[in-house]
């Protein structure tokens, strides 16, 4: 499996994967304590869809393409459950750029609040470092990923916080490692909420991935997920889930609902299939 960010950018999965990450960002601003996120593979920052890569595929197009402005219906309102997803992109100037994790999570924080950012690939980390250089809340490591949940956490001083797990998945072994990751973050950091995103293209890998993960002991592990097309084709990414350890209360009710408000927008010929369950409870 190969998902090089470039390529894909504001694609379904990325709309997935961001509205979800900005309602997660959301509780931990409703208390007052700061908080400190961990982007694991923070990929360069921001990307302009009228690039090269992005021209390539247009993946965007069905993606936040069909939701600024929306496609569904002549002057029919966006839910309000994806407000704060829509103005925030609309902020990074979506469709014509679109922001990755680092970008969305920095834009929220507070005073109190930190940032992380691990990225490998030595020029989109050198992006990375410039894009935040003045901002003296968000650090930039040029660091493989799995080697930052050891390095980074707990972070300093901050008592409570976000792991994002965001793999290329360019290896065969990757559900592997993310199970791993999952497990040390927790670990680790037991205060921490951990979101790991995920590929669907065929069903077996992911079964035997959560498989593993329940296998490990942890609890309080939730799947959401999203499907525009049946799981049986490995050549195409069919679908994408988002792993959320230790989540909030009350986050599989959004999730769901965020999730049935995106179907209509992002579906193509048929309705996408939504499942948001509890692989574990507490």
């Amino acid at each position: 499996m190969n998902y090089r960010h470039a390529f894909h950018a504001g694609n379904f999965a990325d709309v997935v994967k961001h509205a979800l990450l900005v309602d997660l960002l959301a509780h931990f601003k409703s208390k007052d304590a700061g908080f400190a996120v961990l982007d694991t593979h923070a990929g360069k920052g921001i990307y302009e869809l009228n690039a090269e890569e992005a021209q390539k595929t247009k993946e965007w197009r069905d993606g936040i393409g069909r939701l600024i402005p929306p496609r569904i219906a002549h002057g029919a309102a966006l839910p309000d459950v994806l407000t704060p997803y829509i103005n925030l992109m609309r902020r990074f100037g979506a469709p014509q750029s679109y922001p990755g994790s680092p970008s969305v999570i920095a834009s929220l924080l507070r005073p109190q609040d930190a940032l992380i950012c691990s990225e490998l690939h030595p020029d989109d980390a050198a992006a990375l470092a410039r894009l935040f250089r003045s901002n003296r809340q968000v650090s930039v490591h040029h660091l493989d990923g799995y080697r930052a949940v050891k390095a980074f956490l707990p972070p300093r001083l901050i008592g409570r916080g976000l792991v994002l797990i965001d793999p290329p998945f360019e290896k065969t072994n990757e559900f592997d490692r993310l199970r791993a990751a999952i497990f040390m973050a927790r670990r680790r950091f037991p205060a921490s909420v951990v979101a790991a995103w995920y590929p669907i293209k065929h069903r077996a890998p992911v079964r035997e991935f959560q498989d593993m993960l329940i296998e490990t002991g942890l609890k309080k592990l939730l799947t959401c997920e999203f499907l525009l097309n049946p799981p049986t084709d490995p050549t195409r990414l069919n679908g994408c889930g988002l792993l959320v350890a230790n989540p909030h209360y009350r986050f599989d009710e959004n999730a769901r609902h965020i999730l049935e408000a995106l179907a209509p927008y992002l579906q193509q010929e048929e309705p996408p299939e939504i499942s948001v369950r509890w692989l574990v409870e507490a």
